[in-house]
């Protein structure tokens, strides 16, 4: 099948000269630095947006500090800010398919994924918080103060939105990242500065004008472009930013907790993880090799949970490893738009060459190595999909969070091994185990260092689901009924009557 059709709006927008997105439009930086975007199926650069500056960023801020002040937002009702959300998802419903042709054409992945989990999940995910903002409820308190003596009192709590936030946005999944920045932000009657990551600022720049388009209010969402060492510097430096929601290395969200901590500015960090599934002897196979195929080769390994270790008890781990061969020597590798492929480019030419150097490093090593599908003759950026076998403790791949298609496979005596093995990790981002025992479903979960444990699943989320990490993998949690409390300050109210 040959690849689909751009459509002419997709590539008008491609095609026109980008700005930042403040104060309610396109706005030119005052910098005449710019930043390529490229199509990695290709190589070939598409378009490019501005690498903004210090100044360019104050801007963004000071905006959308005046908004959050004049209160043209978070003064609305909470009906109010529910029903401009929902517009908002109805209209990345109506324009799912450009938004669906720009994540592929600047991140690579398949325009299959990104119709369902990008424009498609966008919508749920945003339908989903914009309920949560009639939902912000605080508690009446009985208090037992006895000064002066004969005195009554009564408290109680509210919550109140923090003030402007900065959504910190990766390549991987730049939508529906936006949008867990963004939306919960905008929830709790908070204004926005989101940063996407400089490979693949496109699609929220389109988001931040569907926004505008909905109703709300000039200077309450905000889009700065730029790299992360300047532009994402300037904006976590900023003393305005009450909050910072970031998903990325473990490394530069140590660094973000560095340089915020004089501030005491709130921090939602997800970051890395080496997440592994425990695969028992009474599993069934079948069900292991279909789901663990996704969960370690959706978006070629570029998910925050994708499971890149698998423990497998000995009787299973001839069948489990020959079957996961076979799925990943099925997968089509090509462009994203071809709707046939399985497999496709990476989303930039460094991350190809980090992917690459893994491999290379396991290869010399004298690695026991199965291959997917021979990617394109192309100056794409595609890497071969990989497996492999009971990997030595000393490859950099073990330990380190490769973020490519690349799963190993370690055959172990026991649960309790497997478990030890999975445990023995700086992350602890997600986990599975995979088993028939009721018992083991029961008894394992617990015992996993991870934020999110699944069973005879892995990788799937939801917006009722709560997700974060432990360990290196993070601190702080997205969904769920508690999403907006990150975003919002509990006050004390007592009164005297």
């Amino acid at each position: 099948m040959p690849e689909i059709s751009i459509l002419p709006a997709v590539q008008a927008f491609i095609e026109q000269a980008h700005h930042l997105y403040i104060d309610g439009r396109y706005t030119p930086s005052h910098g005449t630095n710019r930043l390529a975007v490229y199509n990695p199926a290709t190589g070939q650069k598409i378009s490019s947006v501005p690498d903004a500056t210090e100044s360019d960023v104050d801007r963004a801020v000071t905006s959308a500090h005046q908004a959050f002040t004049s209160g043209s937002w978070r003064k609305l009702s909470p009906c109010e800010r529910e029903a401009t959300l929902l517009k908002l998802a109805t209209l990345v419903e109506r324009d799912s398919e450009i938004l669906s042709q720009l994540e592929t054409l600047e991140q690579g992945q398949s325009i299959v994924l990104s119709r369902i989990l990008e424009a498609g999940g966008a919508c749920n995910w945003i339908r989903y918080v914009a309920g949560l903002s009639t939902k912000i409820t605080g508690q009446t308190l009985d208090v037992s103060i006895p000064i002066p003596p004969g005195a009554r009192y009564t408290a109680m709590t509210r919550k109140e939105p923090v003030g402007v936030v900065a959504g910190i946005v990766p390549w991987n999944f730049p939508l529906i990242i936006a949008v867990w920045k963004v939306l919960p932000a905008l929830a709790a009657g908070c204004s926005v500065v989101a940063k996407p990551a400089d490979t693949t600022p496109l699609s929220l720049l389109y988001l931040a004008h569907l926004a505008t388009e909905a109703g709300v209010p000039d200077g309450v969402f905000n889009v700065v472009t730029g790299a992360g060492t300047t532009t994402g510097e300037a904006l976590v430096r900023h003393p305005k930013i009450a909050k910072i929601s970031f998903t990325g290395s473990t490394p530069v969200g140590k660094h973000i907790a560095t340089v915020t901590a004089d501030r005491l500015t709130r921090l939602s960090l997800e970051l890395g993880g080496k997440n592994p599934a425990l695969v028992l002897a009474d599993a069934d196979p079948d069900l292991v090799i279909s789901g663990l195929a996704i969960a370690g080769f959706m978006n070629q390994g570029q998910v925050c949970a994708a499971c890149s270790r698998v423990y497998i008890e000995g009787p299973l781990f001839d069948t489990i490893a020959a079957g996961l061969h076979t799925a990943l020597s099925s997968m089509k590798i090509g462009p994203g738009l071809d709707e046939t492929t399985q497999i496709n480019p990476l989303a930039s030419r460094a991350h190809q060459a980090k992917v690459q150097n893994y491999l290379q490093d396991a290869m010399a090593a004298g690695a026991d190595i199965l291959w997917g599908q021979e990617p394109p003759d192309t100056s794409g950026f595609y890497v071969r999909p990989a497996i492999i076998l009971n990997p030595k403790p000393s490859l950099k791949l073990v330990r380190e969070e490769v973020f490519g298609p690349v799963m190993t496979l370690t055959r172990v005596e026991s649960a309790e091994e497997g478990l030890a093995l999975a445990n023995d990790c700086e992350f602890g981002l997600a986990a599975s185990v995979w088993t028939r025992s009721l018992s083991q479903a029961m008894d394992l979960p617990p015992r996993m260092e991870a934020g999110t444990v699944w069973v005879n699943s892995h990788v799937m989320i939801d917006p009722n689901m709560p997700f974060g990490g432990v360990k290196n993998s993070g601190v702080g949690k997205d969904f769920g009924t508690n999403w907006l409390d990150a975003f919002t300050e509990t006050k004390a109210v007592c009164i005297r009557h």
